[in-house]
């Protein structure tokens, strides 16, 4: 198999950020209210890649660590991130994705407070 070039940058930033808190459908962890990024890495080689979360009122939390493997893609939810700490719901923040290889970052919300499910989904900064 050939690997084409890499494709994206090393830096992102998403500066809308918030976790819906609940949902509807709560139950399912499908369908949890949340945030994601989507992260694509067609390098050759593993993606290392850090985010820090930026708030209105305090200090930034991170760095988040997370590696994408070679020629893959990880749909990582900003709920899921635990270490150094978690990040609040119901809360706006911002955030800073850096890799060391070329990545490219989208991002989704999935809002489930309502049982007709709102679904954002745009490209990340960069």
């Amino acid at each position: 198999m050939t690997t084409p070039e890499p494709i994206g940058e090393r830096r992102w930033a998403i500066a809308e950020g918030y976790i819906p808190p609940g949902g509807t459908h709560a139950d399912d962890p499908r369908f949890l209210s949340h945030e994601t990024a989507c992260l694509l890495n067609t390098n050759a080689q593993d993606a290392q890649v850090t985010i820090t979360i930026y708030f209105k009122d305090r200090e930034p939390a991170g760095p988040y660590r997370v590696t994408v493997p070679a020629r893959r893609t990880l749909h990582l939810r900003f709920n899921d991130l635990k270490d150094p700490e978690p990040i609040p719901t119901d809360t706006d923040y911002s955030s800073v994705i850096e890799s060391d290889v070329p990545i490219v970052v989208q991002h989704t919300r999935l809002d489930s407070r309502q049982a007709a499910l709102a679904l954002l989904s745009t490209i990340a900064y960069s």
